[in-house]
């Protein structure tokens, strides 16, 4: 996939983001950022990743990060740029589930409002703060033996949701949370056309449900749950964290050189239920 820069990751101790930190360590990434809430998670997420690099020069860092609060954000992303010079790709995962799940009459207005503040908030923060780094980078080509690919100033993926584009019943704070997350992106990635002229591509991976830590939480809370959503998958089985991470690797690599602004869906055919997209 030729992925040989530099990485923040948000969300790195665990779930997708904790995949996407080791499989850019093992494509031969030179340096990741682990950034996280819990920053012991986000140490040993760092000491996985360098178990596995393949890179000779590897280097790979820790930083606490909370996407709800601006000084953070900031604060991680000038700590990526500072510590390795630059900021080549940055894969956004940091996100929580909805706590309750209850019809749209009954939910919980404060898990409505903590979604948002994590979810869209953390979004705007990680979103807007990268896309300003990166544009002040100097530009690179984006692909070693291929220089009619262009170059890059770096590429930014959303980890949005099928639920970005549906809905589901009982879900009313996530679904809000991530057809948010979807605007901002495509804003950002409607602003490619700006975007582009920085040679930087924005574009969101849209998984459906996905085996973490946060998803089999939230099917011991439902009764049923776990069989209400294989039955809504043709393939039968929820995605592996690494299906999902292996995703973002590919709109990072010069493998979608030609791909900006896209909504990328791994769902294991559940939208055939929902009919068209």
């Amino acid at each position: 996939m030729d992925i040989t820069g530099f990485a923040l990751v948000t969300g790195g101790a665990s779930g997708i983001g904790n995949a996407t930190c080791r499989a850019l360590a093992r494509a031969g990434a030179r340096g990741i950022m682990v950034a996280d809430i819990n920053l012991e998670g986000a140490k040993k997420a760092v000491s996985e990743a360098q178990d596995v690099a393949t890179n000779p020069a590897f280097k790979a860092l820790a930083v606490h990060l909370d996407v709800t609060i601006e000084e953070s954000v900031k604060h991680a992303v000038a700590y990526m740029v500072d510590s390795f010079g630059r900021m080549d790709y940055c894969i956004h995962c940091a996100a929580i589930p909805g706590g309750t799940f209850d019809e749209l009459s009954s939910a919980d207005f404060a898990d409505f409002k903590h979604l948002l503040e994590v979810n869209v908030q953390g979004t705007f923060l990680v979103t807007s703060n990268v896309l300003a780094a990166m544009r002040a980078q100097e530009l690179k080509q984006l692909h070693s033996t291929s220089p009619e690919r262009g170059t890059t100033r770096g590429c930014l993926v959303n980890m949005a949701s099928l639920l970005s584009y549906k809905a589901l019943p009982g879900m009313v704070q996530y679904v809000t949370s991530k057809h948010a997350v979807m605007g901002i992106s495509t804003t950002a990635e409607t602003t490619a056309v700006e975007n582009v002229g920085h040679d930087i591509r924005v574009n969101c991976v849209c998984p459906s449900y996905v085996d973490t830590a946060m998803v089999r939480r939230a099917t011991e809370v439902v009764a049923g749950l776990e069989q209400t959503i294989l039955s809504g998958i043709p393939m039968g089985r929820l995605a592996s964290a690494e299906e999902i991470a292996d995703i973002a690797l590919f709109l990072c690599s010069p493998m979608s050189s030609y791909m900006t602004g896209c909504g990328l869906v791994a769902d294991g055919g559940m939208s055939l239920f929902f009919g068209s997209r």
